[in-house]
């Protein structure tokens, strides 16, 4: 346990961490336990019966969240021309190209969210791969992020789309929206999510797939989601 506040501990005492339990339970749980001063944020996290280390394993994709995420998104869009126009008209915070990676590499400006690019920029944004790609900024046509249709890319990505990936232990860390949503709209973010996931399964994936599966508040202690059938 590496967090031993006293909120934390008291939290932590409130529930059998042994026991796995279904949906509704440990979404209620978590809420209980998201006391402090500000709005958490809650979190999926699953554990993938995958190997990261292959190519053919990975899993990575986006999904719209019912109900959003909750947070204000920012979004860059590399575009020029009619494109860069229709960015601009869908609400885009940022549009640019070559102005735009100068002002990245020479201001570590990242003042945004999500990054969108048309196919034909991509050899520009590329410029920028080692600062965007740490960071998981870098746009991808898997997560619909390189696209000729930005007006949707930044519709989908003011209206609550997450990407979710594998990091090197298998397990996909997502938010799926704040403590203030309660327990319905978290629960169907939680669904939307998990069976994105789902169907993102690799085909040389063998055995159980979903691992296991936690959620919990920014500043509580997780608890297990039962995921039996999936």
């Amino acid at each position: 346990m590496s967090k031993t506040g006293k909120r934390y501990k008291e939290a932590f005492a409130k529930y059998d961490h042994s026991q796995t339990y279904e949906l509704a339970e440990a979404m209620n749980l978590v809420l209980e336990m998201a006391t402090a001063k500000f709005d958490e944020t809650i979190e999926l996290h699953a554990r993938l019966g995958v190997d990261s280390r292959h190519a053919d394993q990975q899993v990575r994709g986006s999904v719209v969240l019912p109900h959003g995420t909750g947070k204000t998104v920012r979004t860059l869009v590399f575009a020029k021309g009619e494109k860069a126009e229709e960015a601009k008209a869908a609400g885009a915070d940022y549009v640019g190209a070559e102005d735009m990676v100068e002002k990245i590499q020479k201001e570590n400006w990242f003042d945004f969210e999500v990054v969108i690019a048309t196919p034909d920029m991509m050899g520009v944004v590329g410029r920028l791969g080692r600062v965007l790609g740490p960071k998981g900024l870098m746009p991808n046509p898997k997560s619909g992020t390189v696209t000729n249709d930005v007006t949707t890319a930044v519709n989908d990505a003011k209206a609550g789309k997450i990407e979710y990936r594998l990091d090197k232990q298998n397990i996909i860390h997502c938010s799926i929206g704040k403590a203030s949503f309660g327990a319905e709209k978290l629960q169907e973010n939680f669904e939307a999510l998990l069976e994105a996931i789902i169907r993102s399964k690799p085909a040389a994936a063998k055995g159980r797939y979903i691992r296991s599966c936690t959620i919990a508040s920014t500043m509580g202690p997780g608890v297990r989601v039962a995921t039996t059938g999936r």
